[in-house]
């Protein structure tokens, strides 16, 4: 098998047409044994599309015979399924990486996936200094993992097969779900707006939906396995529909998706820039999507959004956040935001400080500034001391944990609905689930996972609420 190597000009096209197909997987008789007697383990790093195609390289390689391990050094076949979203993540892939080689098993298998294979420098990295890897993985041939298993333990050679390329939907891959009760379902692949900071773009291909009817039929399917929850996913969820042209978009989606029924429905991740108004307009319609609202701002500074490629006027962001409180009074909304960005100025950084107290957001994920190659805004020479963007990002965090304990101050004595998902990794006389604002309740009282319990929170804190299960029959 020859070395597809990825290209950061071929990932940035987007020329061709997408295609939707399905069935491609097929498994011949002999890849159904090559897993025969071995186990895996899949370690995911980054977001829920990773996640989500963890689920399905899961569900691959349990078709293939293998089993799943729980633990990473026994297992015969890893796979780190990365994200190359800032330079953290890849430091610790690259840490387990060297913790890997020390694998003694002499049948281990050592596989990457994920966004980082689609990044030239680090597969280049990979073939120099790291050869014991088995083989490199790209977002968009999931679906080839068993003819490159075969081929290396045929070759015993190092396999890279990676494409930038605009991208196709995969339909009908296997998966197996990590939990029960709740469910990632895509909607979408990809991204076209190249936000400067952004590698996504060039990682995951261009902006292409599913088909409508698949979505429906996936969210049915789960309903009838018993599932309580599904969350949409999406690079940007907003932009659903907008490559087909059809005047069908994500907020008639997330309509047909309630119309379904399912408990609970929450999605992720929506750009402020074009997000529809009757998304909020829905949670008055349909009581089973969730008052959680996600909306990346990334800075309150208007300057730099323009750097970063994501002109959304601040004015028209409050009024948004606004509409929606207006509209969904007991909703909760979190936010994104970088710190640091290239030549980002106090008086820039102040502003964010001026938006966060203004809103005042239930939670925030706040980072410092990651320069990822092949990005525009890697180009800039930036003159500002990391010492300072620490300070800066402490500043910001004191603003986080201040805010979220007061917004969740507003729950104390109140009745929530929890969806039951286990026992508390810390207690296991205590039940854990999430309320519909995306609270972390920790209860207890009689239930099971997969329930959906009334519960009276008693007690808060800046990271979850404590409550007790009550009966309002």
């Amino acid at each position: 098998m020859d070395k597809s190597l990825p290209n950061i000009l071929a990932a940035r096209k987007r020329i061709a047409s997408s295609k939707i197909v399905k069935n491609i997987f097929k498994l011949d008789a002999s890849l159904t044994k090559i897993g025969k007697n071995k186990t895996f383990f899949v370690r995911t790093y980054g977001c829920q599309s990773n996640i989500r195609d963890s689920e399905i390289l899961k569900g691959i390689l349990i078709k293939m015979c293998y089993k799943e391990c729980d633990d990473i050094n026994n297992a015969n076949l890893v796979i780190l399924n990365t994200c190359a979203i800032r330079e953290n993540a890849e430091k610790k892939v690259f840490g387990e990486i060297g913790l890997l080689k020390k694998q003694k098993n002499k049948d281990f298998v050592f596989g990457i996936s994920g966004c980082m294979a689609q990044e030239p420098e680090v597969v280049e990295k990979i073939i120099t200094k790291y050869p014991y890897v088995s083989f490199v993985i790209g977002t968009h041939n999931i679906y080839e993992l068993p003819h490159i298993l075969e081929e290396h333990y045929k070759t015993n050679k190092q396999i890279i097969k990676v494409y930038s390329k605009e991208g196709d939907i995969i339909e009908n891959l296997p998966n197996v779900r990590d939990s029960k009760t709740k469910a990632w379902v895509n909607i979408m692949y990809g991204c076209d707006n190249f936000c400067t900071y952004c590698i996504v773009p060039y990682t995951r291909g261009k902006l292409r939906s599913r088909d409508k009817e698949d979505i429906i039929n996936e969210v049915n399917e789960l309903i009838k396995q018993g599932y309580k929850e599904v969350t949409l996913l999406g690079q940007n969820v907003n932009s659903y529909g907008l490559d087909k042209k059809d005047g069908y978009y994500f907020v008639d989606l997330l309509n047909d998706v309630c119309l379904t029924k399912i408990p609970r429905v929450r999605f992720t991740t929506s750009n402020p820039w074009n997000f529809d108004k009757k998304i909020a307009d829905l949670c008055i319609k349909h009581k089973n999507l969730m008052p959680f609202f996600h909306l990346p701002i990334q800075s309150g500074d208007e300057k730099i959004l323009k750097n970063m490629n994501r002109e959304m006027k601040i004015k028209t962001y409050v009024s948004l956040i606004n509409y929606i409180r207006k509209r969904v009074p007991n909703c909760a909304i979190s936010t994104d935001i970088i710190v640091g960005f290239p030549n980002e100025t106090k008086k820039q950084f102040n502003n964010t400080v001026k938006l966060y107290k203004k809103i005042k957001f239930d939670n925030a994920y706040t980072f410092i500034y990651s320069k990822r190659v092949g990005t525009p805004a890697s180009k800039i020479l930036d003159k500002i001391n990391l010492n300072e963007k620490y300070l800066r990002l402490e500043k910001l965090n004191n603003l986080v944990r201040k805010y979220s304990k007061e917004n969740n101050q507003k729950f104390l004595n109140k009745v929530l609905p929890v969806l039951v998902e286990g026992k508390s990794k810390t207690n296991k006389d205590v039940w854990t689930g999430y309320s519909p604002q995306w609270k972390v309740v920790n209860f207890t009282g009689k239930c099971k996972v997969g329930d959906i319990v009334n519960v009276k929170i008693c007690e808060v804190s800046r990271f979850s609420l404590k409550a007790e299960i009550v009966d309002t029959n």
